[in-house]
């Protein structure tokens, strides 16, 4: 992932709710955390491929993995 988001698309996306401080790094915290959410993805999505015996990772492995961890996180 060679591209990163613009950082005042970020900021801007970030300040529409005027009503919470927002620090100075808390677009870069964002990507940093886009970031790690996608490697957990990609590890998990791995790990289903290869429990399906699959050499490659498919759509429905990474779907699968995805619908795991927005039910784990939401409760």
């Amino acid at each position: 992932m060679s591209k990163k988001a613009p950082r005042a698309a970020l900021k801007l996306h970030m300040k529409k709710n005027a009503s919470i401080r927002i620090g100075k790094n808390a677009d870069l915290m964002a990507q940093l955390n886009l970031l790690i959410v996608l490697h957990r993805l990609a590890e998990e999505s791995k790990v289903k491929a290869f429990e399906e015996k699959s050499a490659t990772i498919k759509v429905h492995h990474v779907r699968a993995v995805a619908k795991k961890l927005l039910k784990s996180t939401r409760g």
